[in-house]
């Protein structure tokens, strides 16, 4: 132990005496060990940590195998329907307490004052089961369960605190949530978020069976449970695929084609994990996986140039361990101590990295977070975090200060002393692990820079696509007027009523109804027959200023117009890809008829125009068969509306004016607006945040590779000083002398760009499924990696190339 303080003391005043060396290493180290360890800090905030409650190694959810194939109305983390649900609690014998749960955003507060708040829908089994304990007040009970209208709602902590002022649930806190008086009963912990990682919610409200209206084919819910002890989940798997012959028998939606209800019945059960919860986020788990191998070889690299750094380090103190040697240092308490000098490098490093990985996590949670779908990650530097940053450091530490410690030891102390003594310098062939260091980082540069370039210019190419429609001054505005006490037939008309108003506001261009906003995820499709031919098709009910306001031409025939009325005959309009698919010669005048369904009935739709083709559900998607019809025959209108205005006004002026114009005349109306553009930019989160990242990390691995070959270029223009000086002597040019250094970059940036194409074709097959309008193997971009790289390398290994053909013979050759 004394041996080992007094080598860290002495690597302390070495590296003391090397402020410049220490603090490059430092910082290298830090942005690669902060950079892996930020990226799994995500990835383990979204994967790994398991939900804050009783046991959550216990809990299992039930899903249908493979999903449910797009059948029925499908809601964020709606894997069932209420009837299966309670068939699976009456018959299931796997689960010791059983619950359901569905997340969505409803209002509370009244007309134009209402707010959205994050709703947690739950069966009476829920904080039971999840063995969640109320801060205040009490949870919800099954006894809450009933019907509808809910009367008892608990808060989260976090909507207590910022909405409710921390008042005592005691003292009665009343709110019209979801249009119902509900009473605050209770408060949740402050570290229970709900079942959904990355998304809070802010009241917790209790399932109610609505009086009439009820749909049978929403999967709405995720169902979950306790498992009994001794059961497993391969157990508890076996016995709900042996149920699920009858529980689908007994819950088959009605009014479904025999075909769909063939498929629905040989739907099978199974149990499976559910201790770290759900999300949406898992979804986008390969990116982040990526971002963690690209992270890893930046890390590398950087190791690979502080072994560089550390082996001309190493020969410049042969012979002080020359001499330590003859005094009778063994070769185990040299080692130890070149060891202990990388080890505090890589420890401070890491203390430096970690901070850095702290703020990096955070900067992304904000990175994927949109206005409409704020994220909200527990960023936290757990066990599994600092465990991985203690293994990434201890990696780090052998692969950069092993070999240099290896090799300085093997010294011979005799020669070494006598040649050091001479003044003379050491081979070349000792260069030769250097080299090869410097060879593997531009190979590694390589990678990485095709990659990020791959990235920017795929994530380039869909904010430069053409949708098909218009993108800019489209702002959407959703209207919901479900308090206004209107009677159902009214809807329709007084949709129509508040367009006319938002027409006549100062600023406003155009604007039309939609009942569906598009580029913004989502999906409506029907089945449809046109003459023999079967399929599907999306389907988008809209007023007839819709193409105008949009810019979508009609092709074919004509749009929608004020005569298109609900006792009208039913007409449709469609797109190019729906007549290449049902359609052959004309399509106007053509007829499709849709299948029936529950609130659609089957319809025949005359086609009288034609679109050209647009995209759909988002700028990726191929464009699907597309059918629009007017919104004044929309079978299905509910007390709400979405109207797509355009204006050359900024967004936020026209949504003012209109909601201020709306406020005064109808103020039992919500109105709220986002920006079309602005939306479909948040749709493309996954690859800005990749476009982004990988170009930071590709360009700080082409500057450390630009450091490492300028430091071995230096250091081996330093040890061939003599020869270069003998050789200005004797009569050779600058020019000559450049050329001899700059061969040797040559040299290595061949050898590293020939590997790297090798690496950079088999790596970018993997995340071919990431990129859009490209190529894995693109050649531009391999090209224009390649002619960047070679700049910055041979930019590197000119500077001492120049420096040394201006040499002084005289001073070189001093000592010989």
């Amino acid at each position: 132990m004394t041996g080992l303080l007094q080598d860290v003391r002495y690597a302390l005043r070495q590296l003391r005496k090397s402020p410049g060396f220490t603090t490059v290493s430092i910082l290298m180290l830090a942005l690669g060990i902060g950079g892996n360890t930020s990226i799994f800090q995500l990835l383990a905030a979204i994967r790994l940590r398991t939900l804050p409650v009783h046991n959550p190694q216990e809990l299992a959810e039930v899903r249908i195998v493979g999903g449910n194939r797009g059948m029925g109305l499908n809601q964020q983390y709606g894997e069932l329907t209420q009837p299966l649900w309670r068939e699976i609690r009456q018959k299931q014998q796997a689960f010791s307490g059983m619950f359901a749960w569905g997340l969505n955003q409803r209002y509370v507060g009244r007309g134009s004052g209402m707010r959205h708040f994050n709703a947690l829908w739950v069966s009476g089994g829920f904080f039971p089961v999840l063995g969640v304990r109320p801060w205040r007040g009490r949870l919800l009970l099954p006894e809450d369960e009933g019907m509808c209208p809910v009367t008892h709602a608990v808060a989260s902590y976090s909507y207590w605190q910022r909405e409710l002022g921390g008042q005592d649930p005691s003292a009665g806190i009343k709110l019209l949530a979801n249009n119902d008086l509900v009473e605050i009963v209770g408060v949740t912990p402050p570290d229970f978020f709900g079942m959904a990682v990355g998304q809070d919610f802010d009241l917790a409200l209790p399932f109610c069976q609505p009086k009439e209206g009820f749909r049978s084919d929403v999967f709405e819910i995720s169902v979950m449970g306790r498992l009994k002890p001794g059961w497993t989940i391969q157990r508890a798997s076996a016995e709900l695929s042996a149920l699920s012959a009858g529980i689908f028998e007994a819950t088959v939606p009605p009014g479904r084609d025999p075909g769909t209800t063939e498929t629905y019945k040989r739907f099978q059960l199974a149990a499976y994990p559910a201790s770290t919860g759900v999300s949406g986020l898992r979804d986008d788990h390969g990116s982040l996986a990526l971002l963690l191998a690209i992270t890893g070889l930046v890390l590398l690299i950087a190791c690979a140039n502080l072994a560089s750094l550390m082996l001309a380090r190493a020969s410049r103190r042969e012979r002080e361990i020359a001499v330590r040697m003859a005094l009778g240092a063994g070769r185990a308490r040299l080692l130890q101590s070149l060891l202990v000098e990388s080890s505090l490098l890589a420890g401070t490093g890491a203390v430096v990295g970690m901070g850095f990985a702290t703020v990096l996590s955070r900067a992304l949670v904000w990175a994927i977070s949109t206005q409409g779908d704020p994220v909200n990650l527990q960023i936290v530097t757990d066990w599994r975090v600092l465990l991985f940053a203690t293994v990434v450091t201890v990696v780090t530490c052998l692969i950069f200060g092993l070999v240099p410690a290896l090799r300085a030891i093997r010294t011979e102390p005799l020669s070494t002393i006598r040649e050091s003594g001479r003044g003379t310098t050491m081979g070349r062939e000792r260069f030769s692990l250097q080299q090869g260091m410097v060879a593997a980082q531009i190979s590694i540069s390589l990678v990485l820079l095709v990659g990020a370039l791959l990235f920017v210019r795929s994530f380039r190419n869909l904010l430069t696509l053409n949708p098909g429609m218009r993108e800019s001054g489209i702002t959407v505005a959703f209207l919901g007027f479900w308090q206004s006490h209107l009677q159902s037939d009214r809807w329709g008309s007084y949709e129509t009523e508040l367009l006319d108003e938002i027409r006549s506001v100062p600023g406003v261009r155009s604007a039309a109804i939609s009942t569906r906003v598009p580029l913004v995820g989502g999906s409506w499709e029907h089945g449809v027959r046109v003459g023999a031919r079967e399929g599907t098709s999306k389907f988008t009910w809209v007023s007839p200023d819709y193409f105008h306001t949009m810019e979508i031409p009609i092709v074919r025939g004509r749009s929608f117009g004020r005569d298109d009325t609900a006792s009208s005959p039913r007409v449709a309009i469609v797109n190019e890809t729906f007549v290449r698919q049902f359609l052959g010669g004309n399509p106007i005048g053509q007829t499709l008829r849709t299948n029936e369904e529950p609130d659609y009935p089957s319809t025949q739709y005359e086609i009288v125009g034609v679109i050209p083709d647009t995209r759909y559900n988002d700028l990726r998607s191929a464009t699907p068969p597309m059918t629009f019809a007017p919104a004044t025959q929309f079978p299905a209108q509910g007390p709400w509306g979405q109207v797509m205005i355009r204006s050359e006004l900024p967004s936020t002026a026209i949504a003012a004016a209109v909601k201020s114009t709306l406020a005064q005349k109808h103020p039992d109306v919500l109105a709220e607006f986002t920006d079309f553009q602005e939306q479909i930019r948040d749709g493309l989160i996954a690859e800005r945040l990749m476009a982004m990242l990988s170009g930071f990390f590709g360009l700080l691995a082409v500057l450390l590779t630009t450091v490492g070959l300028y430091g071995v270029i230096s250091y081996v223009v330093q040890m061939r000083r003599n020869e270069i000086g003998i050789r200005i002597a004797l009569g050779a040019t600058r020019g000559s002398v450049v050329g001899i250094v700059l061969r040797q970059t040559l040299l290595l940036l061949t050898v590293g760009i020939v590997a790297g194409l090798v690496l950079a074709l088999v790596g970018a097959r993997g995340a071919g499924s990431l990129l859009y309008g490209l190529q894995p193997n693109d050649p531009l971009t391999f090209a224009v990696a390649t002619a960047l790289l070679s700049v910055v390398a041979l930019f590197a290994g000119f500077v001492p190339a120049y420096r040394a053909s201006r040499t002084n013979p005289v001073a070189a050759l001093r000592y010989e």
